[in-house]
């Protein structure tokens, strides 16, 4: 990867879809199956893993973990997916889950949000504009 703003201590696994100014920072994990857009910043400790979309200039600050497997006993490993809309900022330690099969397979947030340090977003949540 050929990504100046990817700090050499960040894994990015193969497979990733990241844009040319996508920034990442210092021991942060972005998984196979993400995609970062265009303007997005990771910056330290923060793992994004799963089917996961993020939209254009949101920034996730540390410790946070997003597009984990669901906190839901009922899941069995099923496909699911997490989309995050644009311009949003997500503050430290917070959890954002996919979704579960039973809820529709899809956690989804759209544009223009706040998530204050330390909230979860559970799977299935469907969270619209500037909230």
């Amino acid at each position: 990867m050929k990504n100046k703003f990817i700090h050499p201590s960040a894994v990015i696994e193969h497979g990733a879809n990241i844009a040319n100014d996508v920034s990442v920072g210092p021991f942060s994990h972005v998984g196979a199956q993400v995609t970062l857009c265009s303007g997005v910043q990771i910056k330290s400790h923060v793992v994004i893993t799963g089917n996961t979309e993020i939209g254009e200039n949101t920034v996730i600050y540390p410790f946070s973990v997003i597009g984990e497997i669901p906190q839901d006993l009922k899941f069995d490993g099923e496909k699911t997916s997490l989309k995050i809309g644009k311009r949003n900022k997500i503050r430290e330690h917070v959890t954002i889950n996919t979704g579960t099969t039973g809820g529709g397979g899809l956690t989804s947030i759209g544009n223009d949000c706040l998530f204050m340090a330390g909230c979860h977003v559970a799977h299935d949540v469907k969270i619209n504009n500037k909230v």
